[in-house]
């Protein structure tokens, strides 16, 4: 009999449609969609979708006890590893999915090591040090993330943030943004690798690329703290600079990289990527790390870079330039209108590109970006 899979989403994304979901596929589980938003994954999954509000661990429990419980989802972590430790499945700790999803939880826990100005946006002393990152929470996709300068910008940026979330401030780290890619069965913790990432210019985060690169020397620093989150289970996605010697963490998404980066990694790697986070979750060691591919890779995002409707825009695209493979997929609908959010929302689509060298790699999408065109009216 196949081993029954609960897998539990939020939002349909494509990492669950195109990536886990026929993962399971591949490994024949029995799986059962658990959702809040039934009709979207319906659309893509032709299995059991069962409405539930995932939010709640108890709801979780009360659709039965599956072989494997898991979720893609930062917001979902910590019900669905209630809900595994209540029925004994390999799982995350919660209290490390909570510490990893709530900012103030985070450098809470991380103090010892690496002690990071933090406090709630609402209770900053006089003698902060600014200037501060103002961020939610529990957030996602650079959403409300301002740097502020003194306490009159900080005013002013809670003011337009306004009551929808609760806000944190917390000390800006400079130095280079990287990010660490691990998957963890509860016996080892393997580094599959990181990326450089490049950012907007201030007061906004938004990413706008990310490139291969080798793991930084302090790469151990970042593994030290997140043995001390507690996290080691299933993929995790850490987020830090380096500067002076010293790795300190952004934030840790206690799930595979997202916007489209986890296909990028699985391609890379040339490894099953989703079928292997999936097997950890169904009680399986990990099988020795595969060797750092002697290839160069970039996610490229097309940003929006004014609001209005999104009048057009090349399609989806699986391209060989050269010895550069290069995949275009689209992450605005035409004919969407849209806000200008300085944010990750604004991406219309991401170029992947795998190649020999990075100069091949970066020609490819220099040819790719001159012959096409984004126009938003």
């Amino acid at each position: 009999m196949a081993a029954a899979l609960h897998l539990v989403s939020g939002r349909l994304t494509d990492s669950v449609a195109h990536g886990f979901l026929p993962a399971a596929a591949a490994l024949g589980l029995d799986v059962t969609v658990l959702t809040d938003r039934p009709d979207a994954h319906a659309a893509v999954f032709g299995g059991p979708v069962v409405r539930c509000d995932v939010g709640d661990f108890r709801e979780i429990i009360a659709a039965g006890r599956p072989d494997a419980l898991f979720t893609n989802s930062d917001f979902l972590q910590a019900p669905v590893a209630l809900a595994a430790a209540y029925f004994g499945l390999p799982g995350k700790d919660w209290r490390a999915a909570v510490r990893a999803k709530n900012k103030h939880e985070t450098r809470r826990a991380l103090a010892a090591l690496d002690p990071v100005f933090s406090a709630p946006a609402d209770r900053v002393p006089p003698d902060a040090p600014y200037p501060l990152v103002l961020k939610p929470r529990e957030g996602v996709a650079s959403e409300d993330v301002f740097l502020v300068a003194d306490a009159a910008e900080l005013s002013a940026r809670r003011a337009q943030i306004g009551t929808r979330r609760p806000l944190v401030v917390e000390e800006y780290l400079p130095g280079e943004l990287h990010t660490l890619e691990t998957l963890g069965d509860g016996h080892e913790l393997h580094v599959l690798g990181s990326f450089r990432t490049r950012l907007s210019p201030p007061p906004h985060f938004v990413e706008e690329r990310l490139e291969w690169a080798p793991p930084p020397p302090e790469t151990p620093q970042v593994l030290a703290q997140l043995d001390a989150l507690g996290v080691g289970f299933g993929a995790c996605h850490t987020e830090f600079v380096v500067h002076a010697g010293r790795a300190r963490i952004i934030e840790v998404n206690y799930r595979v990289i997202g916007d489209h980066c986890d296909f990028l990694l699985a391609d890379l790697l040339g490894v099953p990527l989703f079928e292997r986070i999936l097997r950890v979750h169904l009680g399986e060691r990990l099988p020795p790390p595969v060797p750092r591919p002697a290839r160069h890779a970039v996610a490229d995002w097309i940003l929006a870079d004014r609001p209005g409707r999104l009048a057009s825009a090349p399609a989806a695209a699986d391209l060989h330039d050269g010895d550069v493979r290069l995949t275009y997929r689209p992450l605005r609908p035409l004919g969407t209108d849209a806000p200008l959010t300085r944010t990750n929302r604004d991406y219309l689509g991401t170029i992947r590109a795998i190649g020999p060298s990075r100069p091949e790699v970066e020609a490819a999408i220099t040819r790719f970006r001159t012959a096409n065109t984004w126009t938003i009216a």
